[in-house]
């Protein structure tokens, strides 16, 4: 790796690092209903919703009634979300009059958005109205992703408290979530990419005519949006011909803000942030990738401050860490690498000048190679999914990077919230595996750990693998799965095993070579997303009503001590060890069998 590349790895963790204590102070504050003094003018307004909802702020929730308001909230959103989408073509701010959009594509949509997934099969600019963007995408880009707020406040709750019946209101911590973090913090960063270039208008698009044609290869498709394929298995394309270039207009910026913050990872555009348009400067970039981080970051230090112990906090921070400088490591140094085949073919100095500098294919070159690989760790540790690259056009180890940090749960920092409460599951279960193994009755913060929180703990950790390997073994099987595939063998293979891990993983970013606007995709998908998301929270907030309602245990002379070095390589190894073992053979058939034939063939 490069000095430069070294010195830009740097300057961002340096950023996080500074910043991770002060935002996981504020949101603790604000949490615990101790409002800072510089944002106390928002309390009137918070006090009106309160009004509006008809919520007495006061009334705490059991587990049950938290999660049943979850679920209400979720579904009352998909539905608004999906008649927004289908009657869009009557509603006004669509300068460009979009129609309907289809049905399973809104369905999918919908679920996608509320789940905080933001998976799109569609293309935002020419797809969606002004007011589809803005009402739906946007609003439920704030919802989901202070949902998944309020749900890591009520599992820390769990921690915090002791022999209670309730974890907090989930109506309460919604709308603090909303109004003290997400809003403030949105507008300001919205702001500052306006400053950068970002668009942010009401406009209609704007045609321009070239001064020289640009001729193009545009795959055919069936009446199902489907490839059509040759005799071999080939994808037929139609050669297209234009001297009309579009310019899409737009609230960009707006969007843009909050697709960072809340981890969502939705682009207005469907080149995401590496459209000039959403991410025009080095600048731009930088700051979404910090944008990325810093929520689920400062959640580290809000948990132990919430807690009591500000250590177990830096302790999950230094976990996560770990994990993600090992697999950043592993994604710089293979697209620096880049392919051996174009880089040494030795007399022929014209091919092996191809890649000399490293894989750039698919890459923004005001962004480079260290940002490229940096912003899909970052994206795809945390459960965002915006992306600056493609990252079909990676490496196969390199793609690997990206797919096996969604496997492993997102929780290596993860998404707002969930990265979180993600992470405090396999605590819970590298302490009772610790428990095993010194004979003793596993405990956390002074909480003995019983039968019925290994379950709920079980559940979280087992769902999304089964959502992930038989989505993919479905699409594998069925005609309508393999019909989307334009890249046969191994890395067909891994565009669909990526395309059920973003979804079960809520993360929303795709390796982008499958075809997936399709009715089975658009369904299959949609039911990852959903039970990935929504059904994952319902054990944890179990979870959290069996803690809070625990006696707290005063430390003693066998107390494992959880902030150590020791208790953190525990907490790492049980993270890496549960996601190779469900889905090291799944790799072996998509990157590592992809890289092998690559370095073998050379």
């Amino acid at each position: 790796m490069t000095a430069n590349g070294l010195m830009q790895i740097a300057l961002f963790f340096g950023a996080l690092l500074l910043l991770t204590k002060p935002m996981g102070k504020y949101m603790a504050l604000v949490y615990q209903g101790d409002i800072p003094a510089f944002v106390r003018w928002i309390a009137p307004a918070e006090r009106f919703f309160y009004r509006l909802y008809g919520v007495k702020p006061e009334q705490e929730m059991r587990w049950t009634q938290y999660a049943i308001a979850l679920l209400w909230f979720s579904l009352i959103g998909m539905i608004a979300l999906y008649a927004l989408q289908r009657l869009q073509g009557y509603l006004p701010f669509n300068p460009q009059h979009f129609g309907a959009v289809s049905a399973d594509s809104s369905f999918n949509t919908a679920v996608s958005f509320v789940t905080n997934t933001d998976w799109q099969g569609y293309a935002g600019e020419s797809t969606m109205s002004y007011l589809t963007q803005m009402t739906g995408l946007t609003v439920q880009n704030f919802i989901s992703a202070a949902a998944g707020m309020a749900v890591a406040v009520a599992f820390i709750r769990g921690f915090a408290r002791h022999t209670a019946e309730t974890i907090g209101n989930f109506w309460v911590d919604m709308t603090r979530s909303i109004l003290y973090i997400l809003l403030p913090l949105s507008i300001v960063l919205a702001l500052t990419f306006v400053s950068q270039g970002v668009v942010q208008n009401l406009a209609p698009y704007t045609t321009v005519h070239t001064i020289e044609s640009v001729s193009y290869d545009n795959p055919k498709t069936d009446a199902a949006g489907n490839p059509v394929k040759d005799a071999a298995g080939n994808p037929i394309t139609e050669k297209a011909q234009t001297q009309d270039q579009t310019l899409a207009q737009g609230p960009v910026a707006s969007q843009e803000a909050i697709k960072m913050l809340g981890t969502n990872g939705g682009g207005f555009f469907n080149a995401n942030s590496a459209h000039p348009y959403e991410n025009p400067t080095p600048l731009s970039n930088f700051l979404q990738m910090l944008a990325i981080f810093l929520i689920p970051a400062g959640f580290c230090y809000t948990f132990g401050n919430m807690v009591g112990d500000t250590r177990q906090g830096w302790a999950i921070f230094a976990a996560m860490t770990l994990v993600f400088v090992a697999m950043l490591a592993l994604a710089e140094i293979s697209e620096q690498a880049g392919n051996p085949a174009l880089t040494s073919l030795g007399v022929d100095q014209t091919a092996s000048s191809l890649q000399a500098g490293g894989n750039m294919e698919g890459k923004e070159t005001r962004f480079g190679i260290v940002n490229s690989a940096l912003f899909a760790t970052i994206t795809t540790a945390a459960s965002c999914g915006a992306v600056n690259s493609m990252h079909d056009s990676f490496m196969p180890l390199g793609g690997l990077v990206p797919l096996w940090l969604i496997q492993l749960g997102e929780v290596i920092f993860g998404g707002v919230g969930s990265g979180l409460y993600g992470m405090l599951i396999y605590v819970v279960v590298a302490v009772f595996i610790a428990g095993l193994m010194i004979g003793r009755t596993p405990e956390y913060i002074g909480k003995k750990i019983g039968a019925f929180d290994i379950q709920m703990a079980s559940l979280v950790i087992l769902i999304p693998p089964f959502l992930i390997l038989c989505g993919t073994a479905l699409a594998v099987l069925l005609a309508a799965g393999k019909a989307g595939v334009a890249n046969p063998g191994a890395h067909g293979f891994s565009e669909i095993l990526y395309a059920f891990s973003s979804a079960a993983g809520n993360n929303g970013s795709a390796f982008a070579g499958l075809s997936a606007n399709t009715p089975f995709y658009n369904i299959a998908l949609a039911v990852a997303m959903f039970f990935g998301r929504i059904w994952l929270m319902i054990p944890v907030l179990a979870l959290a009503g069996s803690l809070a309602a625990k006696k707290r245990i005063p430390p003693g002379a066998g107390t494992m001590a959880t902030y150590t070095p020791l208790f953190v390589m525990l907490l790492i190894g049980t993270v890496i060890l549960v996601g190779a073992l469900n889905f090291i053979p799944a790799l072996g058939l998509g990157p590592v069998v992809e890289h092998l034939t690559m370095i073998g063939a050379h």
